[in-house]
């Protein structure tokens, strides 16, 4: 069904740069061509450091691009994490899922951030702390990289 698909992704795309107005306009700031783009660029890469959503966005300095980013944040449209020591990675706010990284290739996949509701309850039920998903990132290798023994590591932890 690409033809639904599509259609949702077209959908989920004009409710965000509704969401975009609305939030600009109740806080006095302008809707800019520029603010549009990066949102945009955000909802097509889905995981993206401010390097990579400035590609996209060819119109709009990197500067402009960080701004922007930081203030489509402050709204809510946006979300950051970080997936290793470089730059974060930014995606939509109504994009739910905990990351799961691998050390050996540097893949990134989703995963449902349900896997952790026993975890989160537990340190909610233990220390009264409310765990961020969306800053929750799992490190480790992925099933290729265990299979071909890329990055496999001794057990004194050094490779």
């Amino acid at each position: 069904m690409p033809e639904t698909h599509t259609h949702h992704e077209r959908d989920r795309s004009a409710q965000a740069a509704a969401d975009l107005v609305a939030e600009l306009r109740a806080r006095g700031l302008r809707v800019t061509p520029q603010r549009e783009q990066v949102l945009r660029a955000v909802r097509e890469l889905r995981h993206a450091t401010p390097e990579q959503i400035s590609d996209a966005a060819p119109d709009v300095d990197v500067a402009t691009v960080y701004r922007t980013l930081e203030l489509l944040e402050d709204l809510g449209l946006v979300r950051h994490t970080h997936l290793g020591h470089g730059a974060p990675s930014y995606r939509p706010a109504d994009d739910d899922h905990i990351h799961v990284v691998c050390h050996s290739c540097g893949s990134v996949t989703d995963a449902d951030p349900a896997l952790v509701t026993a975890l989160a309850d537990q340190l909610a039920d233990d220390r009264g702390f409310e765990l961020d998903r969306s800053h929750f990132t799992v490190f480790g290798r992925c099933a290729a990289c265990v299979a071909s023994g890329d990055g496999e590591q001794s057990a004194s932890g050094t490779r």
